[in-house]
């Protein structure tokens, strides 16, 4: 079977790369033509388009881009067109991908999607596009089947891939790996900035901040595979810090402690059991619009799935090195360690285990069969 899997940013290209290799398993004839990124392309099949040319971030930045997304759509029409998949898997990046299955359903293309947009979140109204446009959905999040059940849109929970991504790694040397990077013996302060270069360069900088005040620790910047090193270094300039790309999961096994992006991140760093502040921080203008049309009470997956706060969020005109500062100190205290330690692991069992990849490829390869 020929399979046409869209993709738009660095986390779709970790879950895409494990699809892709359940999907192998699955269909030893699967012709594999993708959007998506390296982790993509090691695993084989045809690459596109690199995820990084389409990196937007925001309502502004993809109004200022808007012609260049425009003809990437276009082109993406005809490349689909031109090797006629079986069936068409999207993968998160509603803006683009929910844009491009209204499109394929009424050309007639089968469409799957894998890891719902955040319709739960903001413009429930998409809702009935995706009935519309969506032959069968797969939901990485627990509470997303019974959210989908109210609009009576049967949807399939497969459990959370970042489980299996984490749980399938080669355990990290923590003398080695220091040793490699220079990080020295201090216990280790993470920092997760985001992927984007809007999002990297609000954040960063106030993380930068706190770092003579905990001279104690290590502070480390963990790199994002779409973003080149000079870009990191006209922000951290010559501070005590030190940076390594593309290495997150080995880095969060050893830290101590993070401040992390809102995002993918906050769930991966709850994974590897380390004590977070989440953040955020965004142009005025696309907070201001975002802040009227996303109803929920917290930002961070985490709180989301546990429907209570379980890690702080400091948010917008909140995020500062003031209350940055105080809530660092606060998870660095041993009893607020272990109230974290236990949340998290109530947080791993309502994430449903392992298997998300190969539960998902199966299901895809048996509604070919429908």
């Amino acid at each position: 079977m020929k399979y046409y899997i869209l993709v738009g940013e660095a986390s779709g290209d970790l879950h895409g790369a494990n699809l892709m290799k359940a999907l192998l398993k699955e269909d030893t004839n699967a012709e594999i033509r993708f959007w998506g990124g390296d982790l993509m392309d090691e695993v084989g099949g045809t690459l596109v388009k690199h995820y990084k040319e389409r990196a937007f971030m925001g309502f502004i930045e993809v109004l200022l881009n808007l012609k260049k997304i425009l003809g990437m759509m276009s082109f993406c029409k005809r490349d689909i067109v031109n090797f006629k998949p079986d069936v068409i898997v999207f993968i998160d990046n509603s803006g683009f991908n929910l844009r491009i299955a209204k499109w394929a359903k009424q050309k007639g293309f089968k469409t799957n999607y894998y890891i719902s947009p955040q319709v739960w979140a903001s413009r429930v109204g998409r809702v009935k596009d995706i009935k519309r446009d969506i032959d069968a959905m797969f939901v990485i999040l627990p509470f997303e089947k019974e959210f989908y059940k109210k609009y009576e849109y049967n949807v399939n929970f497969v459990g959370h891939p970042l489980i299996d991504g984490i749980a399938g790694r080669k355990q990290v040397d923590e003398l080695l790996f220091r040793e490699k990077y220079n990080l020295g013996s201090k216990k280790i302060i993470a920092l997760l900035p985001g992927s984007r270069k809007q999002e990297i360069t609000k954040m960063l900088s106030v993380m930068l901040s706190l770092v003579t005040d905990f001279s104690n620790y290590q502070f480390v910047v963990a790199g994002a595979p779409s973003q080149p090193y000079d870009f990191y270094r006209t922000i951290i300039e010559d501070k005590n810090v030190k940076f390594i790309n593309n290495k997150t999961y080995d880095l969060l096994s050893i830290s101590y402690a993070a401040l992390v992006a809102s995002g993918t991140a906050t769930l991966e760093a709850a994974l590897f059991k380390v004590p977070q502040v989440v953040c955020y921080k965004g142009s005025i203008i696309s907070y201001q619009i975002a802040k009227r049309i996303i109803t929920l009470q917290y930002i961070s997956l985490v709180n989301l799935i546990m429907d209570k706060e379980v890690v702080k969020e400091l948010i917008q005109d909140n995020f500062t090195k003031k209350n940055l500062t105080k809530e660092l100190m606060y998870i660095l205290e041993k009893e607020q360690r272990k109230k974290l330690a236990n949340s998290y692991l109530e947080l791993e069992q309502k994430l449903g285990g392992k298997g998300a990849s190969e539960k998902t490829a199966k299901l895809i390869v048996k509604g070919l069969s429908n």
